[in-house]
């Protein structure tokens, strides 16, 4: 299952907010056997937004679109996503009593608010609205794009709603090396054609070595390669360091 990631909010994009929801679901997703294939941050433009939701359902699996729902001038991203496939913004009755629902819930706790119910609850027409267990403007999900909230808590409640409508058989094993990336450029090549199999090598010198992620959809193909590597290149299965100065690296250290 190959997804993308569309996080929206001109705040990301000039470093105000940090973009934890990207990463946060990159990890779920991973977990759950998906492939992400693309991570994208667009501005609160509804012209952009509708453009890469469309170009991004046609060519992925399913599509995660958060931030940008609310009732705030900003707040574009329903009217986007509804644009991307010709339709309008409808509120149905279930969104509606999900607002209403979620307004008594929290009359208690916080100021009366003033709340145009229905504006609150306009999703695109023909969406699934998804309630928001943590917030107050529901997501949905059309066709093979979910809208989420922005708000990290809010996010990750809904996500949790829908998770089970992404799974794969990517998976991955993890190898460590004290060896010089340089000096294993031709290894990691050969492993990688060999075994038809995703590999990367991620240098950590806090860690003092090489972590190297074998990744793929093939069990056998994975343990093949990581068996050949561990024979190739000085590597091992549970993580290894290298006696070096991190400030200055001898030569040889990791890169």
């Amino acid at each position: 299952m190959d997804v993308a990631v569309l996080t929206v909010g001109e705040e990301l994009l000039a470093g105000d907010t940090d973009n934890t929801n990207a990463s946060w679901l990159a990890a779920e997703l991973t977990t759950r056997g998906v492939s992400v294939r693309r991570i994208l941050t667009v501005p609160d433009d509804r012209d952009v937004i509708a453009d890469r939701t469309r170009a991004y359902s046609d060519a992925f699996d399913a599509v995660i679109v958060t931030g940008g729902i609310g009732g705030t001038p900003d707040d574009v991203t329903m009217d986007a996503v509804a644009a991307a496939f010709d339709r309008g913004l409808v509120a149905s009755d279930l969104a509606i009593g999900e607002v209403k629902q979620r307004l008594a819930e929290i009359s208690d706790s916080v100021p009366e608010l003033d709340i145009d119910v229905e504006a609150e609850a306009a999703i695109p027409a023909g969406a699934e609205p998804l309630s928001n267990p943590e917030g107050l403007a529901p997501g949905c999900r059309l066709e093979n794009v979910y809208v989420l909230p922005g708000i990290p808590s809010e996010m990750q409640a809904m996500f949790e709603t829908i998770a089970t409508d992404f799974t794969g058989t990517l998976t991955e094993r993890l190898l460590y090396t004290v060896e010089p990336e340089a000096n294993i450029v031709g290894a990691l090549a050969d492993a990688r054609d060999r075994f038809d199999v995703r590999v990367g090598c991620y240098p950590d010198r806090a860690a003092r070595h090489n972590r190297l992620k074998l990744t793929g959809t093939d069990e056998t193909a994975l343990d093949d390669a990581a068996a050949w590597l561990l024979e190739v290149i000085d590597a091992s299965e549970t993580p290894v360091e290298r006696d070096w100065d991190p400030d200055h690296g001898p030569a040889g250290g990791p890169d």
